[in-house]
Formats: C-alpha cells, structure tokens, sequence
C-alpha cells in the first residue's frame, strides 16, 4: 500500500474524481458548459497582450523614426541614431563588436557613423492600452485589479 493510498491524504480531491474510463473509443466526450469551480482538462488559452515593433534610442529609450538616415537624431535627448548601438548587426561578444565583416573596428559606438552595413533595430514590446496613473493611490489599485 503506497502513502498516497491512505485514507485522510487528500480525500477531497479524490471523492470529486469519478470512474476514469478505460479507452478514449469507449468514452464519448460530452459538451457541457463548465462552471466557474470546475477545471476543464488541456491548457487554457492565454490572455495575452498584443505585441508591437518599434524602434528605441538606446540612449533614453523613446521612440525613434522607423526610417534612419545617416543624419539622423533622437527627438528628446538628440543622441545619433545612425550608430552601431542603434545598428542589428551590433554584437558587443563577436569580433570587432558587428556580427557582419567589416573592413575597420569603430572605436566609439554611441558616435554616428555611415557604416554600409547598418540596419536600424527593432525591439519587440507589449502594447498596452492604459495610461499612467494619476496618483499613487491610482497605481497601487491598478497593481492588484482583477
């Protein structure tokens, strides 16, 4: 007799557990609405938020302009946005910082350079459909919010 076999060890969840049945042909699936208590079997499907692509100076953060061209800036803090930071291809781990063959390493990667090779990164992020909140009271409502 296993430990998990005694009597007191989790009888609720073993006295709402019918009969299991033998075969999946034997047993034909019933469509009935769940209640709220009640689990239905397989994953749930998730509530997830939608997903965006955008552009980010990598010195402040903002948004950037999806097309860079080499004179390019930030709009809030005017940082160069034609730079290897700002680039794809930027690698801090591979050889000369790109992943892509380039003929001579550029020292400062925060400067704008005209690099043949640059593609402006896009960063994934969530979308979400709230504002700030106005006070602290506000956020710690909308912390704990159902």
């Amino acid at each position: 007799m296993s430990k998990y076999r005694q009597r007191g060890y989790m009888d609720s969840d073993r006295e709402s557990q019918g009969p299991k049945p033998q075969s999946r042909s034997q047993a034909a699936p019933q469509a009935k609405p769940l209640s709220k208590n009640e689990h239905r079997e397989g994953p749930r499907s998730p509530k997830m938020m939608a997903f965006g692509e955008a552009s980010k100076c990598t010195a402040c953060g903002a948004k950037a302009p999806p097309n860079i061209n080499v004179d390019s800036s930030c709009p809030k803090c005017n940082a160069d946005l034609h730079s290897c930071r700002q680039c794809t291809h930027f690698d801090p781990g591979a050889r000369l910082e790109c992943n892509q063959s380039i003929p001579a390493r550029i020292v400062n990667k925060h400067a704008r350079n005209e690099c043949e090779l640059f593609a402006t990164r896009i960063v994934v992020e969530r979308e979400t459909s709230s504002g700030p909140p106005t006070g602290a009271r506000d956020a710690f409502a909308k912390l704990f919010k159902k």
